[in-house]
């Protein structure tokens, strides 16, 4: 435990580290806060839509996906990504395999940790993108502090060799199960925004469970129109 304890220690003192970098990741940085939590014998379907307006045009992203846990610390999940064009057609842009895992027992130390590592492969380009980071939740009463920071590497023919970073964070309060109102923050390369977000949680019987995310955020980095709405949906049985 003492080794552990050590160990995420070090983790913690990169993870701040990481935060004071300048985020510079390309794309949309709206998307998905993870928690660190893992349940055992979990199998999931996930779809999410981004949805991010600029004054230069409206770019529309969706994932849909599929998995479960292998362990019961570790899960593995495979997304499909489409994304409208610019002459308005929606298409198959991308390909993802997700693992989260979490690397110590809910509430054993001051906070909870958990690691994520995602390898993304452009549809018809020759575009690799790996992320990999450490994703932190600490409940104070009834409210919950969520943080994912992210470490990711672009590579490839059609693409310049480069490394990014990104952070993510969720304040929320849990007023019940099913509704639980919150406020997000996503920073990326020119890009700080905030707004509100909403999740919700319906339990049915067994370990099947219905997850909701709604999010609307605006950017406040620069003067320009630049807001992005995020929505989930995410069946666990």
């Amino acid at each position: 435990m003492k080794v552990i304890k050590y160990c995420l220690n070090i983790a913690f003192i990169a993870f701040c580290l990481l935060l004071t970098k300048h985020a510079n990741a390309d794309g949309i940085v709206v998307d998905k806060v993870y928690h660190p939590y893992v349940l055992p014998f979990e199998r999931e379907f996930e779809w999410r839509l981004v949805s991010h307006q600029t004054d230069s045009g409206n770019i529309l992203a969706q994932r849909l996906g599929g998995g479960g846990a292998i362990s019961d610390t570790i899960a593995v999940e495979g997304f499909i990504v489409g994304e409208r064009d610019d002459n308005g057609d929606f298409g198959l842009k991308a390909y993802e395999i997700e693992l989260r895992w979490q690397l110590i027992e809910q509430g054993k130390l001051w906070a909870d940790w958990g690691a994520l590592f995602e390898l993304e492969k452009k549809h018809n380009e020759d575009v690799y993108e790996a992320t990999s980071g450490f994703v932190l939740e600490k409940e104070f009463g009834k409210t919950s502090l969520t943080m994912n920071a992210f470490l990711v590497y672009e590579w490839g023919q059609d693409i310049q060799n480069e490394w990014e970073t990104e952070f993510r964070a969720q304040y929320r309060y849990r007023y019940r199960s099913a509704f639980q109102p919150a406020v997000e923050v996503y920073v990326g390369e020119d890009f700080f925004g905030i707004g509100p977000g909403f999740i919700g949680l319906y339990r049915f019987e067994g370990q099947k469970q219905l997850k909701w995310e709604a999010g609307f955020i605006t950017e406040v980095s620069q003067s320009e129109k630049n807001h992005s709405f995020r929505l989930a949906l995410e069946f666990e049985f």
